[in-house]
């Protein structure tokens, strides 16, 4: 499998969100606010779902592009990829 430019990218961000998730649960535990959990909750939310759409857009443009271009899979086979990773969009 070739390597995709994003990936690292991914990945940091991910180690980033976890490292926020267990300060989180940390909150939780420590009975803090829960606007103040709200908000963190919603920041690794919002950190995962970019992640998540890099990923699927990466995957769009490196391996179903490449796909068609050399000709590895016929259309239909690329189209219903598509449609499948769309999903998690």
């Amino acid at each position: 499998m070739s390597t995709h430019i994003s990936h690292p990218e991914i990945v940091k961000r991910l180690k980033r969100a976890a490292g926020h998730l267990k300060s989180i649960i940390d909150m939780i535990e420590d009975d803090r606010e829960c606007l103040e959990i709200a908000q963190q909750l919603q920041a690794v939310e919002k950190a995962i779902v970019s992640a998540k759409k890099t990923l699927v857009h990466d995957h769009i443009d490196h391996c179903l592009e490449h796909a068609v271009k050399k000709g590895v899979r016929n259309a239909a086979e690329t189209v219903k990829e598509f449609k499948d990773i769309t999903k998690y969009l």
